[in-house]
């Protein structure tokens, strides 16, 4: 035995070794029963840090102890390297933006940068000794998963649980993207309330708002029925200042009488409350904000100006002519979009769905059959389901990800889906293959690319290779365990339990792990 022990040496050819014989190999040949693991793919957003680290050892002490009982143990790595966080590494470390690039270019620095951490991370993986089965190794851009991703976009749209709608969306101006609901965060930010001067005839009514950059998209004013102060005015007419055009004013219990004045502005759109009373009431649209984030150029006063530098210039409008009341600094809560921290819009879009609202009890009642490690993490999972208010919007307006395998049909509008066996494709560099059932062949191909999630949703089926040569869902699904974070129990475990329950019927795993933070000292 060597006097001195040398770690480097040691680590190095016992890796070596498991790496050569496959120690750590699944056996799809064994009779023993197996074990399966639905590991976390890491985003391809940045380096690994010791949070990484922290979470897959704790995944790594159970596969080792299921191989010590003598299990056939599933122990899968994956790389979930397409989307909007890969987008956003290459956009900063290349200091280019997509939109300013051609499609392909930006698509080929995606997948250089991908390769490039890919190797650092399974490199760092290797290094740290994890027993993970690199021959079950999965990137969510490679071929099988785009296939797998876009078999469950045909299949739930066949099933009727996927659909296309145009409505108001969640958007990222910075992004320029819809977003989903679990996309958001809060920030608190100052900002000013101020109280602006309707008219209703010859009466004043006060309005208090944080957005009168949205005046010019005023369809309605709204009173709750309760409010004696104001009751008087359902049913009549007010007159928005600046623009001088009338708008009714509605009665509705959303109105709270102890914010603001108790009268709110309904504006298309200044949040998800004014998206709600636009479709509950019937309301029209008046378009002010793009997508880029800019005010329409055919809005009086602020046409072209970005939305902070329009809020001051109708604020000055206001002032000059006497029409503000007061005004107040105050503190509020404002939606964010979690990749960029930037303030969200809501603009009408066309965009593709997953229904998930109809079905939330089915959802909730799947918690009760998995077990969650710790058990209050089930808690998180409810409360996220049941405030749910959105169906789960899928579609991206990026570059860099799974595409919808569709077709618009340029004569009769037609959704042409592309077969199953076509899969996987593109339909910006092929066609559908058959004319559509109005005999044309000209065709506008889906140029959105699938959510992240939408992908990542069906780890489990790309563990078992579902649908595919091969396929191992008799015996791997529902998997054993799921390893995650606690922070997207709202995104990857409720869509894999939404994926499972549509495509399978049954709970995606039997136990969930959830692990916390490593928090820094400050």
């Amino acid at each position: 035995m060597e006097k001195r022990y040398d770690f480097r040496k040691v680590e190095k050819e016992m890796q070596d070794f498991w790496r050569e014989n496959s120690v750590y190999r699944f056996d799809p040949g064994s009779e023993n029963e197996i074990y399966s693991i639905d590991t976390p793919p890491p985003t391809v957003s940045g380096s690994l840090h010791i949070g990484h680290i922290f979470s897959y050892t704790q995944a790594e002490m159970i596969a080792r102890y299921r191989r010590m009982q003598g299990y056939n143990v599933f122990y899968p790595f994956g790389f979930d390297d397409n989307g909007l966080p890969t987008e956003r590494l290459v956009e900063k470390e290349e200091g280019v933006k997509a939109k300013d690039l051609p499609r392909s270019e930006f698509i080929r620095m995606c997948m250089k940068t991908c390769e490039k951490y890919e190797k650092e991370f399974k490199e760092l993986w290797e290094s740290l000794g994890f027993s993970v089965d690199w021959s079950l190794r999965y990137e969510t851009i490679n071929p099988m998963a785009r296939r797998i991703s876009q078999r469950s976009f045909i299949r739930l749209l066949k099933d009727g649980k996927a659909y296309m709608k145009e409505s108001p969306v969640l958007w990222c101006p910075e992004c320029q993207t819809s977003i989903a609901q679990a996309e958001l965060e809060t920030a608190d930010k100052e900002t000013t309330f101020s109280y602006i001067k309707f008219k209703s005839g010859d009466e004043i009514l006060p309005v208090a708002t944080t957005r009168p950059e949205l005046l010019y998209g005023c369809v309605c004013l709204f009173i709750n029925p309760k409010d004696d102060r104001y009751s008087k005015y359902i049913g009549r007419k007010a007159v928005v200042p600046l623009y001088d055009y009338e708008v009714p004013i509605l009665a509705d219990e959303k109105a709270y009488m102890d914010k603001g004045t108790g009268i709110v502005m309904c504006c298309t759109f200044g949040d998800s409350t004014d998206a709600g009373w636009y479709e509950t009431h019937k309301l029209p649209y008046r378009k002010v904000i793009l997508p880029d984030g800019t005010i329409d150029g055919n809005v009086p006063f602020i046409g072209g100006l970005n939305v902070i530098e329009a809020r001051h210039r109708i604020t000055g409008l206001l002032s000059e002519k006497g029409l503000i009341i007061k005004s107040e600094s105050i503190t509020h809560t404002v939606a964010v979009h979690e990749r960029c921290g930037k303030d969200i819009e809501i603009i009408p879009s066309r965009q593709w769905y997953i229904d998930i609202l109809s079905r939330r009890e089915k959802f909730l009642e799947a918690a009760d059959s998995i077990k969650w490690y710790p058990k209050h993490m089930k808690n998180r999972y409810i409360a996220w389901v049941e405030n749910l208010k959105w169906d789960w919007c899928i579609s991206r307006q990026r570059c860099f990800g799974v595409p919808f395998p569709l077709w618009y049909c340029k004569k009769c509008g037609n959704v042409m889906v592309a077969d199953e066996e076509m899969l996987p494709v593109n339909p910006m560099e092929t066609g559908p293959g058959k004319p559509c059932q109005c005999g044309s062949n000209e065709f506008e191909p889906e140029t959105s690319v699938f959510d992240t999630w939408a992908t990542s949703s069906v780890t489990p089926q790309i563990n078992a290779r579902w649908g595919e040569e091969g396929d191992l869902s008799g015996r791997l699904l529902p998997m054993n365990m799921r390893t995650q974070a606690h922070e997207i129990i709202r995104t990857w475990a409720f869509y894999t339990i939404v994926k499972s329950l549509y495509h399978t019927g049954r709970i995606p795993w039997k136990d969930i792990m959830v692990c916390g933070f490593v928090l820094a000292k400050r």
